[in-house]
């Protein structure tokens, strides 16, 4: 059969996808086409000029991009782990208790999920703030001088990361805990009638059994991490020192601030081949005997 009456024979099927795919054509793989396009340009708002693959030496050769990068590995593997320990912890801990009690606290947590990340960056900028911040207020009555966490190069960076990890989670407690519901019953009977404590339990049968949602989270948590941008822009803007600069938000700067949208593209087309290779690597590392409900 050809491909031609092959696609015919199945026109129905792709005509029902069309609806989801025209948008995903348009507002993404055409953008995404686009921006590999404008990479090989010297591309700004008045002139375009073909460099190849210029673009890419540059930002190789940019102490400023290399800062970013390592920036961004620092905070996307300080927020990822801690993160998915903290929602781990909380799935087990709401597990044994009724199912209305467990709805109640999964609600707790995906509030801030569902909050908009300018709000919850501007209340955060009051807790850090070193004059009437609700921190440093504890850190006064501790008897300890008060701390300029966001302006001091050596505590903006985990300042940040320890906020990314308390508000987030919300989302994955949800579908850890809807995985972890799906685990038969009578496998914890079972072990608790042949002696095995909590964390046996845990480790030999909950966590392997959660392998596919933890696999999930880990990949989306990573890339949603890796390109983090309202908290940097908002509470930071990428100082003091550059301590804080994230290949996110020196796209941004390089596109919007500099108008260079063509050695932005090219951070831009970098920062998806690391997302990429991340990816790939969490797949092979957590997809080894993964089966799939």
């Amino acid at each position: 059969m050809t491909l031609s009456k092959k696609i015919w024979k199945e026109r129905w099927g792709y005509l029902f996808i069309l609806p989801h795919f025209i948008p995903f054509l348009i507002f993404f793989l055409i953008p995404v086409i686009w921006g590999i396009y404008l990479s090989l340009f010297d591309y700004n708002v008045f002139s375009k000029t073909f460099i190849g693959f210029g673009n890419y030496k540059e930002i190789f050769s940019s102490w400023l991009f290399l800062k970013a990068l390592k920036n961004t590995f620092f905070y996307t593997f300080g927020v990822v782990p801690l993160w998915l320990a903290k929602a781990l912890l909380v799935t087990v801990l709401i597990y044994p208790f009724h199912k209305s009690i467990r709805t109640f606290y999964k609600t707790i947590f995906y509030i801030p999920h569902v909050s908009s990340t300018v709000i919850i960056a501007m209340i955060w900028l009051w807790i850090f703030n070193p004059s009437f911040g609700l921190l440093d207020y504890f850190v006064r009555s501790l008897g300890i001088n008060p701390v300029v966490w966001l302006g001091n190069k050596a505590t903006a960076m985990p300042s940040l990361i320890l906020m990314q990890v308390i508000m987030g989670g919300g989302s994955t407690i949800v579908l850890l805990s809807a995985a972890m519901s799906s685990i038969p019953e009578y496998y914890f009977e079972a072990a608790k009638l042949e002696g095995a404590n909590s964390w046996n339990i845990f480790y030999r049968i909950t966590l392997p059994l959660l392998k596919p949602a933890i696999l999930y989270v880990l990949v989306m948590g990573t890339v949603a991490n890796f390109q983090t941008f309202s908290n940097i822009y908002i509470m930071t803007q990428g100082g003091p020192e550059f301590s804080t600069i994230t290949v996110a938000y020196l796209v941004y700067e390089t596109a919007f601030k500099n108008y260079n949208l063509g050695l932005a593209s090219s951070i831009s087309v970098v920062m998806f081949l690391i997302l990429s290779g991340l990816a790939i690597i969490q797949f092979r590392w957590l997809g080894k005997n993964v089966e799939y409900y």
